[in-house]
């Protein structure tokens, strides 16, 4: 007998948060073990997390990945207001102008954090997405278990190799940082990041199959999915499977910083990777429709973003620079001795970022229908850069070493705010160029039908995923620094 839809919505109104509500009372207790908190209180707190979520996000949770995102969110969101926030301020802890002991209470209360997100967000988030699934059966239908382990593995390999390669001259493997001093050979060191990068490719695209639909939305979700496993890796379950004591103080933390910088590039590098044969095998298997061709040639696409990407990254550029000039950064470079002063750093400024804006271009095209939507989008493109660039591939290109320390990080926070300033200016700008070429297309129904299909649709976890990624992406380098 089949369940009318308006009986499986009623079951699932009181279904939702009761699930949600034994799942957060599940991951609240070892929650407080670890943090020495009482017991009643921390299963408290579960309890109304679990609660709250399943009452208002259980309806986002269409899936597994859809579910630990928006999970992770309301983890994030949850741990702003109370333990960093309204809790130090209703016990007097400090005045709201003192940001320095408001800073310092949040750094206290990072254990907490680390809590949230994994004991609260992690297991609430699968549980409700996993009955999302089963409560959907056209979306399970739809999803494509080799697709997913396939791509997702051999881009997680690929980023591990390209990544490993990169970094295995100097024996450091930010994917296993947590481990502590590995007493095992080198060979099976490599192996071991290996097994690592290949289980955090595969679960991205068992998660995240349905998410993606771009290069740089893939970027965007190797970010925030590379920060979580940050948290789960280095601070959770390495160090357990070394048979260390856990340690998740903001000490530890800042301690490891470098590994966080280390799992966002390699995020980074996942997400295109995966991009890449995820498109290579719908091409292969899917999409055969001669109908379904392009208006234009791959040639003429590619030349035509890289322009509106130069221009919108100008624009983005020129919007920065009294910024940086403010903060002193445009003359530096990276933090570095190395600077350029007057006419000839404004010039090299400039270019760097139209060519930073050509990449936007190629990456984010597509990714966004409205000014609304690409205004974040273009702010995890600065953020992104912020890592790549300065943090990362400057230092390389000047000095040939690179420093992912808390102190390095701390110089170049003045610059952060620029490249989001940058990134958001880019986006807008090019999506004011897009819209000008694209209006043309929509004259043609067969045509503005495939363009329609190209819109991320209302309802997925990406405004969680901002969130989530640009909280923890800006707040990180500041809390630890």
């Amino acid at each position: 007998m089949t369940v009318p839809p308006a009986a499986r919505a009623q079951d699932s109104a009181w279904v939702d948060p009761l699930l949600g509500l034994c799942v957060g009372a599940l991951g609240g207790a070892p929650q407080g073990v670890l943090l020495a908190i009482p017991l009643a209180q921390r299963i408290s707190l579960g309890c109304l997390f679990g609660l709250i979520f399943g009452l208002f996000f259980a309806k986002r949770a269409t899936s597994p990945g859809a579910g630990l995102i928006w999970a992770l969110a309301f983890a994030l969101l949850a741990w702003i207001v109370l333990p960093a926030g309204l809790l130090p301020l209703f016990r007097g802890a400090h005045s709201f102008p003192h940001s320095q002991a408001m800073l310092s209470d949040a750094r206290s209360q990072f254990p907490l954090l680390v809590a949230f997100v994994i004991c609260l967000g992690m297991p609430v988030g699968l549980a409700l997405g996993v009955r999302g699934v089963l409560q959907s059966r056209d979306t399970a239908a739809k999803f494509r278990w080799g697709r997913a382990i396939v791509a997702g593995g051999f881009a997680g390999t690929l980023g591990g190799i390209i990544f490993g390669r990169w970094v295995a001259s100097g024996d450091y493997f930010p994917l296993l940082a947590g481990y502590g001093d590995l007493a095992v050979s080198r060979n099976a060191t490599i192996l071991l990041h290996f097994g690592v990068a290949l289980l955090i490719g595969a679960t991205f695209g068992i998660l995240f199959q349905h998410d993606v639909r771009g290069y740089g939305s893939c970027m965007g979700w190797g970010l925030g999915y590379a920060i979580f496993w940050w948290f789960l890796g280095q601070l959770t379950l390495l160090p357990w499977a070394a048979h260390q004591p856990l340690d998740w103080s903001a000490e530890h933390a800042a301690a490891v910083f470098g590994s966080l910088v280390g799992h966002i590039l390699y995020g980074l590098i996942l997400g295109v990777a995966y991009a890449t044969l995820d498109r290579f095998w719908i091409r292969l298997f899917f999409q055969s429709d001669p109908l379904n061709r392009e208006v234009e040639g791959a040639g003429i696409h590619i030349l035509r973003s890289l322009a509106w990407g130069a221009m919108a990254g100008l624009a983005g550029g020129i919007v920065a620079s009294p910024l940086l000039f403010a903060t002193g950064i445009l003359p530096k470079v990276a933090g570095l001795d190395t600077s350029f002063s007057g006419i000839r750093g404004i010039l090299i400024h400039l270019l760097v970022s139209t060519l930073i804006g050509m990449t936007y271009g190629l990456l984010f095209r597509n990714e966004a229908s409205s000014l609304g939507l690409g205004l974040p989008w273009g702010w995890l493109f600065g953020l992104i850069w912020w890592y790549a660039g300065p943090l990362t591939l400057l230092p390389l290109l000047l000095t040939g070493v690179c420093d992912w320390s808390t102190d390095a990080a701390s110089a170049l926070l003045p610059s952060l705010m620029g490249h989001l300033i940058y990134g958001a200016v880019t986006a807008l700008t090019f999506l004011l160029l897009e819209r000008r070429y694209t209006r043309w297309l929509l004259l043609d129904p067969r045509i503005a039908a495939r363009e329609a299909r190209k819109v991320r649709p209302v309802g997925t976890p990406a405004p969680a995923l901002w969130f989530f990624a640009l909280g923890l992406g800006v707040l990180l380098p500041i809390l630890l620094g």
